[in-house]
């Protein structure tokens, strides 16, 4: 058998699979369809001679087409949902009795919850908690840490079992903290740093940002004296759906850093600088 054609063979295998993944993502079937052609699209492009898992690399693709697409509907309004039709979306495991019982819990109002997640909590969510993919492998799809891409899926999960604390409430507790972390780091104050964040927090820059002279890592005191005196041009900002802030210079906006928070304190720091990556990033700035 040619590899064109155990290639076909292997994607129309995994068909069903990948359009579950993708529907959950999206909630909407001819979205859903949409970004698992485009997936062909790119395997049919792709020398995969070097994948040794398949399956698991036509996931991640796919999960970062949906990505893009929620982020993109960002920049406009939401798209109505499409009523769920669970005959057609078989279980990754191709298990139909877990199909049988996902499809009571994957109804329309499931797919309501997952449409006020920031895109990267619905994906990492829908990857983890719904098809097992490790943190480790879901970080890389969204531009988080493994740390950071845990904490994303926690508190989603929390939103959609209605266990999450009142929106309002919660966004203002971590506003306090993120505008504390900006105003120590602005005043070189190492101990009010300190006293925000998580002892294992971690810091990852993407290529870009680490030119600025940071670079990854962890443990709250090396954190705490890399961002001591700095921020200085720093606005808070709501970034792709989480507290963080941006950075301008010369009216274009070089660095988004978002910080994922948890039990009160600073668990992971995420900085984007990639023009490209930056464009894609949805924000606005918190007014006082």
């Amino acid at each position: 058998m040619d590899e064109k054609k155990w290639l076909t063979q292997e994607f129309e295998a995994n068909r069903a699979h990948l359009r579950a993944a993708a529907y959950r993502m999206l909630g909407s079937r001819s979205e859903a369809e949409d970004a698992v052609q485009e997936a062909w699209l790119r395997l049919s492009r792709t020398d995969t001679t070097g994948v040794g898992n398949l399956v698991g690399w036509l996931t991640t693709v796919v999960a970062r087409i949906c990505l893009d697409m929620l982020r993109a509907r960002k920049t406009r309004r939401e798209e109505p949902l499409e009523a769920p039709v669970h005959a057609g979306i078989a279980d990754p495991a191709n298990d139909p009795e877990r199909e049988a019982a996902f499809a009571d819990s994957v109804g329309l109002a499931l797919l309501v919850v997952l449409q006020t997640l920031a895109p990267a909590e619905r994906v990492a969510f829908v990857l983890h908690d719904m098809f097992d993919l490790p943190f480790d492998e879901i970080a890389p799809i969204i531009g988080r840490s493994s740390a950071a891409t845990r904490q994303l899926a926690s508190r989603a999960r929390r939103r959609v079992q209605g266990l999450d604390e009142t929106p309002d409430v919660d966004f203002a507790r971590k506003r306090t903290i993120a505008e504390t972390f900006l105003a120590a780091s602005r005043n070189g104050d190492l101990e009010a740093l300190l006293a925000v964040l998580s002892p294992d927090v971690v810091f990852r820059p993407d290529a870009t940002a680490a030119r600025y002279g940071i670079g990854e890592m962890r443990g709250s005191t090396d954190v705490a004296e890399a961002f001591k005196g700095r921020a200085q041009a720093a606005e808070a900002a709501v970034v792709d759906g989480e507290l963080g802030f941006v950075v301008h210079t010369g009216g274009q906006t070089r660095i988004a850093v978002t910080l994922t928070i948890a039990d009160g304190k600073i668990v992971a720091i995420d900085a984007v600088a990639d023009p490209e990556r930056l464009r894609q990033i949805s924000y606005s700035i918190l007014q006082d």
